[in-house]
């Protein structure tokens, strides 16, 4: 599976954030910018990104998937 076709698999579920995916193999680094994870503990964003994916982890078709969600304030921070 390639990067594009997992960013579209999140992007699906989490159409009002900005998507990007990096992989190697089939280990994926998934960064995810948007509104909607404003006031969330780190758990629940990511559980947000892992229900988009829940199916590819089940099938081994993603073996190792890093997470890292953000609001616009919170991205924007680190680019700082």
């Amino acid at each position: 599976m390639e990067a594009r076709e997992v960013a579209e698999l999140v992007k699906q579920a989490l159409p009002d954030c900005e998507i990007d995916v990096q992989s190697e193999g089939n280990h994926y680094l998934v960064v995810a910018v948007g509104d909607r994870f404003e006031g969330l503990s780190p758990v629940k964003k990511q559980q947000l990104i892992y229900g988009a994916l829940e199916q590819q982890l089940a099938e081994g078709t993603i073996h190792a998937l890093t997470i890292k969600a953000f609001t616009p304030a919170q991205w924007a921070a680190r680019q700082a």
